[in-house]
């Protein structure tokens, strides 16, 4: 790859075989001051609408990392600056094994670089439609480890707002990784009031006049996520955008004739898919039958 202005310089990179010693790097992330020649930077792994992501490896302690690269440019341009600064503020300071870990950032003239945990299985929306739909044993271990990973989010008063596959990375054993907190905030209040996310995964709630909400439309996407899991399709999927917002205000959807699913999933996607003052909790979820049947650590907590 030629490097150029736009981009770092690229080199052939291997994923190490045996675990490293990384301690000392995950350790002084938050403190340290980062720049990009402490790294060796390799294939880009994805893109988005301001930047760009690459594997990358830390030279000293050998940590293979993925480095989200920002255009300072764009970012001014779409007054995406305040979301950025929220995005690192929030996500340097989780810790959970089902969040995608950010290590830390720095940034020069033209460009914010984030140093984030490498999730070596890739994004589970490309896995969900190799696959077309997941099992009833997936599905339930799937939304086990995001309600786990909610669980932590919501008692650090943080709620991420949008959740989805392409949202969710796979970790080198095959864990789900929590990903994407541009559009999370920090709510010691509890409520909010902006329209954020994307249409498909979007509660009730949000698309009333005055969108006021909580916690509880992360809950709503786990049951989008759980329909998509077993269906492959979302729940309130329309060919128009207006026929979509009116099927998830009245919460109308309906199990595909041709896709055999047990009445312990259809009950949790029922119980989740609710008007917000009706939705199961967190905690209900992990007790659920349908949860409980294909994990066997929850039912012993």
């Amino acid at each position: 790859m030629k490097s150029d202005e736009n981009q770092p310089s690229s080199s052939n990179l291997p994923v190490p075989l045996v675990p490293l010693d990384t301690s000392a790097f995950e350790k002084s992330g938050e403190d340290r001051r980062w720049k990009l020649s402490d790294f060796e930077i390799g294939r880009p792994l994805g893109r988005g609408k301001f930047g760009r992501v690459y594997l990358a490896r830390e030279k000293q302690s050998k940590k293979v990392v993925a480095m989200k690269l920002l255009y300072k440019k764009d970012l001014c341009k779409d007054a995406m600056k305040n979301q950025i600064k929220r995005e690192i503020e929030i996500q340097t300071h989780l810790r959970h094994p089902n969040i995608l870990r950010m290590y830390g950032f720095f940034y020069d003239a033209t460009r914010v670089y984030m140093i984030l945990e490498y999730a070596s299985g890739g994004e589970l929306f490309k896995k969900l439609v190799g696959s077309r739909r997941f099992s009833e044993e997936v599905s339930s271990n799937y939304i086990c480890q995001l309600a786990k990973a909610l669980e932590y989010c919501h008692s650090h008063h943080v709620i991420h707002r949008d959740i989805k596959p392409e949202n969710i990375l796979i970790g080198s054993r095959g864990e789900l990784k929590l990903a994407d907190f541009g559009w999370s905030v920090h709510a010691p209040e509890d409520r909010r009031t902006t329209l954020c996310g994307t249409l498909d995964y979007l509660p009730p709630e949000m698309l009333n006049s005055s969108p006021d909400h909580d916690a509880r439309v992360d809950i709503w996407a786990l049951g989008v996520l759980l329909f998509e899991f077993l269906t492959g399709k979302p729940p309130f999927e329309d060919p128009s955008k207006d026929g979509t917002i009116k099927k998830i205000s009245g919460t109308a959807f309906s199990w595909p004739e041709h896709i055999e699913v047990s009445e312990e999933a259809k009950d949790l996607v029922g119980r989740l898919l609710q008007k917000a003052e009706s939705r199961i909790s967190l905690q209900d979820i992990l007790s659920h039958p349908f949860i409980v049947r294909y994990n066997s650590d929850v039912a012993l907590e």
